[in-house]
């Protein structure tokens, strides 16, 4: 296994974890990060506000960072 693969299923997992504690943030992440999408674009799709979704935003960032410190 490569070191990609291995950071790859790292990122996964993490994800994983974040989604059981959290699976609005998680799907936040999804919608942002791998989707590509706006902020408005992400809270519309999650049908939430935009400021709901920058603390989610905000909080899965720092928990993901948390997974690899």
């Amino acid at each position: 296994m490569s070191v990609m693969d291995e950071r790859v299923m790292a990122v996964n997992e993490a994800l994983t974890r974040l989604e059981s504690l959290d699976p609005r943030a998680a799907k936040a992440v999804e919608l942002r990060f791998f989707g590509g999408l706006s902020e408005a674009e992400t809270a519309e799709a999650l049908d939430i506000s935009v400021a709901t979704l920058k603390r989610d935003w905000d909080f899965a960032k720092a928990w993901l960072a948390g997974q690899f410190s």
